[in-house]
């Protein structure tokens, strides 16, 4: 079943942004990297993306799904655009594509 698992931020100061969260909320934030930081409690999660040239320009919502390789194709034939083809990461690969709206999400599979 296809949720939406994670919420990535795009932040000008990782570490600022990442105190805020832990001092605000008491939220146990990892840091994968200089500029990236996430929760990693296990249902919805919250990223951190301080790399410019990485950050979407609003929050990205993540979408987990199963057999990822799949899924640019149901997105394109429902209307949506593939803006980032798939690409693996630390904790798996994903794809980012905009809705009809413009609205820019992204599908992943985690690696187990």
């Amino acid at each position: 079943m296809a949720r939406i698992n994670y919420v990535e931020l795009p932040v000008a100061d990782t570490a600022v942004a990442k105190s805020f969260y832990e001092v605000a909320f008491g939220w146990l934030m990892s840091e994968f990297g200089p500029t990236y930081a996430a929760t990693t409690m296990g249902d919805v999660d919250l990223g951190l993306q301080g790399d410019a040239a990485e950050a979407t320009k609003a929050p990205l919502p993540v979408i987990d799904v199963e057999g990822l390789d799949s899924w640019p194709a149901k997105v394109e034939a429902a209307g949506g655009t593939v803006v980032k083809p798939i690409f693996a990461f630390p904790g798996g690969r994903r794809f980012h594509f905009r809705d009809p709206s413009g609205n820019e999400l992204a599908v992943v599979e985690a690696s187990h």
